[in-house]
């Protein structure tokens, strides 16, 4: 039977689109290989090569673009790079056609578009690939492997972690929320202003499955109300890339959840993070960001070995 190139295919879904599809043995999977990848760099076959893989990137990103960008060339891919204005998306081609166009000439699918997630999942179905969730609107995913990646590696152990998380309810709240409730005996606090939590569907889908593995998950609305124990503190800057906040007066709001060294003292053995690009000022001040205390740095260097694992896996099927 003649095969023709192109023509519709049942639909599949493959890749990594939120932590949520996970269970807690993916994760600790990825999390393991991000830092077993980071001690050493060499420590892969190159599983990649001979494979072709494209970066479509429409919104700014500097950490996951040259993440997945030099991961994917030290795996041994090739890759296909596309910018905001590339695609035939932009003359109204649709998700569907542009999908099984991709999909037969590539091998997976690396993207952060200015669409919903749902738009990524359709691209993967139709394309018949596994793609990657390099962040959408409501989730980005492989910030929350990075950082789990990175808590591992400087406190050696996840189980029972707690994690004071301070600012803006946006994607990597969610990623994390959703990492954390796969990690046996964590605790996690979500503390923002009023009107900037993650979503409550978001909040009872973390807190489900955190059930099963002794997680817990609490949000807080008020810096009156943070926890006495804490082994991480994490903020990340108020303004999502991309996006803008209604009230003229917003940064009023988020004045009071700034992270100073007074306000980190309060947890002498406390560890500093932050996903970056930071304000300094803002949400962090310069001496806590560049302190003894922040792993900053180091999370954004394991966001390039968090890179490779997931590549990794989503390739293995």
């Amino acid at each position: 039977m003649e095969v023709m190139i192109g023509a519709p295919q049942p639909a599949l879904e493959s890749g990594l689109f939120s932590l949520s599809d996970m269970d807690s043995t993916e994760i600790h999977h990825l999390v393991d290989r991000s830092t077993e990848l980071f001690r050493d760099p060499h420590a892969h076959s190159r599983p990649l090569a001979g494979t072709d893989i494209g970066v479509l990137f429409t919104k700014t990103s500097t950490r996951t673009r040259t993440a997945f960008s030099v991961g994917a060339r030290r795996l041994g891919a090739s890759l296909v790079s596309y910018g905001p204005g590339d695609l035939q998306l932009n003359t109204g081609e649709s998700l569907r056609d542009t999908g099984r166009i991709l999909g037969a000439m590539l091998d997976g699918l690396v993207a952060r578009t200015a669409g919903p997630l749902d738009e990524l999942r359709e691209l993967s179905r139709h394309g018949r690939i596994p793609v990657v969730n390099a962040m959408a609107a409501e989730e980005h995913p492989s910030q929350g492997i990075c950082d789990l990646a990175t808590m591992r590696l400087h406190l050696g152990e996840l189980t029972g972690v707690t994690v004071l998380y301070i600012g803006e309810g946006n994607n990597t709240a969610v990623a994390l929320a959703h990492g954390l409730a796969r990690i046996s005996g964590s605790t996690l606090t979500l503390a923002t202003p009023p009107g900037y939590s993650i979503t409550e569907r978001e909040i009872h889908t973390a807190r489900t499955a955190g059930k099963s593995v002794g997680a817990t998950i609490t949000t807080v609305l008020s810096m009156d109300e943070l926890p006495s124990c804490v082994d991480i503190v994490y903020t990340t800057r108020w303004q999502t890339t991309g996006t803008a906040k209604p009230d003229p007066d917003w940064r009023e709001v988020f004045r009071p959840f700034h992270v100073s060294e007074e306000l980190l003292a309060r947890w002498p053995a406390a560890l500093f993070m932050h996903d970056l690009p930071a304000h300094r000022g803002d949400e962090v001040s310069g001496s806590v960001l560049d302190g003894m205390r922040s792993i900053a740095w180091n999370q954004a260097a394991m966001k390039l070995t968090s890179a490779m694992a997931i590549l990794e896996w989503c390739m293995s099927g």
